[in-house]
């Protein structure tokens, strides 16, 4: 009974602090160029009526399954497709599918709840695990729905009951990663899960060989659904695309082999304390659970080994090293919850002080640096400034007595607050942190739009970010060889890169040609051009 409640009380923190870092200020960080595709598709989805065969500004785009797409238009569809904070509630509820799945998951490998917990809290603070939470493209699915799949079929290895429901189950949440993002989780996080699950605990897959199939194919019957028919409805343009994404995985973004091995870092918060819970020989000794500590290693170093056997390399294809690396870091911080008061070697007394009283420092220096940030919007941002600052810096000062004290639970729950309240009071201030004069819109365009009828072409691509904010498709002006097929239009919109603006009056010869303003999609200055467009209103001259 005792052992319940603590679950439910342990459930509900984790589901609070979750909430907490993916829902503050989820409207307020600008779209960028994965999101927005995935946005445009949705959109174009409903706008449409066509669900499958999937399109960015209403072009073939089968580059990814439409499973997130799916999603994201339903939540789109019931609380508007003008709501950024909708467009990305699909993401965050799908990230708490991931910590939750996770939690479940470090109770069924023999961890105890608070442990649990423990591990829950480090893998949604971890960096790369809370941004790809926030940002609604296609990762954080591929990979929740496989830690899900993961769950089900670790109850199919270790338990005799419900084996059909579970291979089923997990057969389910497999489909439906590779409905999110092709193989990707399936090469990343199951083939390297199963590899450490036979090594550890000496258990041949094949004695429950019938039920692993069932989920194996059902999985992939359900993944592969959606490719069969948009390869058969589809071919010229799937196939084009296939080749070219196939083409990727060696040509481009190729980086040397090494690229990932500083993957740690990527957890952010955690880096110094996943470096050392990696560190086998100095833990294996002083880890509660030996087994499943192992197991967890090389399900982490094996997923990084795989990654980097491919030679397209970014560094957001390392979310999922981050899960299994946070079970990891998990271990270490129980050694130190359990024995921080005990008698420890020096070396790991100092190395301890070092590695979490930097985020003391973090704490009392957060005032400062954020009131160097925020500069001439600091009066507007003053009374938040003031409140996160007391809190940041109360953080700061219990991580320092819970050193001075030798008490890690209140390092590490302190660690956790001061995360919390940075993310918290820092997100909504975002704009004001970032803020660029010369941002402009696209709601001047389409208020022009929509004042004289008219459609909007562009000369050359534009990026999908100026798309998705523009809220509709913006055609190309097509070209018969070198010469231009004029819209049918007597007059249009036109969205044309500031270099090419020179030469339209060439060009459009026949046209009245009338600038109208600048769109700067870049919330903070850059000398960069993709988010830039010169907007003309062009009006056919008469005869």
């Amino acid at each position: 009974m005792a052992s319940k409640i603590y679950s439910i009380r342990h459930s509900a923190v984790l589901f609070l602090v979750t909430g907490l870092l993916l829902l503050s200020g989820l409207d307020k960080i600008d779209v960028n160029i994965m999101e927005a595709r995935n946005f445009i598709s949705a959109r174009e989805m409903v706008n449409n009526n066509e669900y499958l065969l999937t399109t960015l500004n209403n072009e073939a785009r089968y580059e990814k399954p439409p499973l997130p797409t799916w999603l994201t238009a339903i939540s789109g569809y019931t609380l508007g497709f003008d709501s950024l904070f909708a467009m990305r509630l699909p993401v965050v509820a799908i990230t708490f599918l991931l910590v939750f799945a996770f939690y479940f998951f470090s109770r069924k490998i023999g961890l105890d709840s608070n442990h649990s917990l423990n591990n829950g809290l480090i893998l949604i603070t971890s960096f790369y695990i809370f941004f790809a939470g926030r940002d609604n493209q296609w990762d954080m699915y591929t990979h929740s729905f496989m830690i899900v799949s993961i769950y089900f079929l670790w109850k199919l290895f270790q338990e005799n009951t419900r084996q059909f429901w579970n291979s089923m189950l997990s057969g389910i949440f497999l489909g439906f990663s590779i409905l999110s993002k092709g193989p990707v989780s399936f090469y990343v996080l199951l083939i390297p899960f199963l590899i450490s699950y036979v090594i550890v605990y000496k258990v041949s897959v094949r004695k429950k060989g019938l039920y692993f199939l069932i989920m194996l194919f059902s999985g992939i019957a359900i993944g592969t659904s959606w490719y069969i028919y948009a390869r058969l409805k589809d071919p010229g343009a799937f196939g084009i695309i296939a080749t070219r994404e196939t083409a990727n995985w060696t040509n481009y973004e190729v980086k040397p082999f090494y690229y990932y091995w500083s993957f740690f870092l990527q957890s952010g918060l955690w880096a110094i304390a996943s470096l050392t819970g990696l560190i086998y020989p100095y833990l294996k000794s002083r880890v509660s659970h030996l087994k499943a500590y192992r197991f967890a290693v090389l399900w982490t170093l094996l997923s990084v080994f795989l990654l980097s056997v491919v030679p397209e390399k970014k560094v957001r294809y390392l979310v999922p090293v981050l899960i299994p690396l946070a079970l990891t870091t998990g271990f270490y911080i129980e050694y130190l919850i359990r024995s921080f008061s005990k008698e420890m070697p020096k070396f790991e007394k100092i190395w301890i002080y070092f590695s979490f009283g930097i985020f003391a420092l973090i704490g009392f220096a957060y005032p400062f640096v954020l009131g160097f940030l925020l500069k001439a919007n600091l009066s507007s941002s003053i009374a938040l400034l003031v409140l996160s600052s007391l809190l940041t810096f109360t953080c700061g000062f219990l991580i320092v007595k819970g050193l001075i004290k030798k008490n890690f639970t209140h390092v590490f729950y302190s660690m956790i607050a001061l995360f919390s309240v940075i993310v918290v009071f820092l997100l909504p201030m975002w704009k004001e942190i970032i803020y660029n004069p010369a941002y402009s819109s696209t709601g001047k365009a389409q208020a022009i739009g929509k004042e004289y009828r008219i459609q909007t072409y562009s000369l050359s691509e534009v990026a999908p970010e100026i798309v998705w904010d523009f809220g509709r498709s913006i055609p190309f002006i097509k070209r018969d060889g070198d010469q231009l097929v004029f819209p049918e239009e007597k007059q249009f919109g036109l969205m044309v890169d500031e270099k090419d603006s020179t030469i339209i009056k060439t060009q459009f010869a026949q046209y009245q040609i009338e600038k109208i303003y600048i769109i700067n999609l870049y919330y903070k200055n850059s000398k960069k051009d993709r988010l830039v467009k010169d907007y003309y209103i062009l009006t056919k001259k008469e005869d």
